[in-house]
């Protein structure tokens, strides 16, 4: 990949993802070799090591390209991106999930599309051509689109995958972005790409394939449901 000046820092929330992490980051430095790069983990105070992991991979790439911003419990992932975003260091940010279901490989696609059409956003989507899900039976499937098809109705945001949360931002227009939303959890994606739409922002998409993830259990519940459901009503009433 040709170089840039450009820096990305790459912001991972993480909670009980000792399984993941590593090899997480060990694909993040495969697919990123000739780009400059910091990943932050903002870790809720994990039981299961994951913080551990983390220190040690430290070690072995860096201090400085490895940056372990730790809260001490639980405290949502909207507010996770919040505090790694103040410790980012890049003129553009990049957020995914330490579960694999993102994989890393798709990152220099995000870069040079964006540097293609010099996008203030690109986000990774399903649902088009060259996009899937892999590993969801297909109640998880039509539910995801279900709920995808019920918002891009009600709120019309220019973008075919609200619910997706593999996205390339510049750091500036996220931190605006940010400063917009009031959601918590699961639908503070879908606020701020809602939000980044009807700010004008300019919004790329890149296929990804999303795979389900690999080790540990799925934090996506009932109540995420229903949270899902009061956030598109609360949008559809402020945007």
């Amino acid at each position: 990949m040709e170089k840039t000046k450009n820096k990305y820092s790459i912001i991972v929330p993480t909670y009980n993802e000792r399984l993941n992490i590593a090899l997480l980051v060990y694909l993040v430095f495969k697919h990123l070799r000739d780009v400059d790069f910091e990943i932050i983990i903002v870790d809720d105070g994990s039981p299961d090591g994951t913080q551990q992991v983390v220190q040690q991979l430290q070690e072995l790439y860096g201090h400085d390209r490895i940056l372990l911003r730790a809260r001490a419990k639980k405290l949502g992932l909207g507010t996770a991106y919040i505090h790694g975003l103040k410790h980012a260091s890049g003129n553009f940010v990049v957020i995914m999930d330490a579960d694999l279901s993102h994989h890393p490989k798709y990152l220099p696609s995000f870069i040079k599309k964006q540097l293609e059409t010099d996008a203030t956003i690109v986000t990774g989507t399903r649902y088009v051509k060259g996009g899937g899900v892999h590993g969801w039976n297909l109640m998880r499937k039509l539910t995801s689109r279900g709920a995808n098809v019920l918002a891009q109705t009600l709120l019309w945001p220019g973008v075919s995958d609200l619910t997706g949360s593999f996205r390339l931002y510049r750091k500036s227009a996220l931190e605006d972005i940010i400063s917009s939303c009031v959601s918590k959890g699961y639908v503070f994606q879908m606020e701020m790409i809602v939000r980044a739409s009807r700010k004008g922002y300019h919004i790329e998409e890149v296929p990804i394939t999303f795979v389900d993830r690999v080790y540990g259990i799925s934090k996506l519940g009932g109540s995420e449901i229903v949270e899902y459901l009061k956030g598109l009503a609360y949008l559809l009433v402020t945007t």
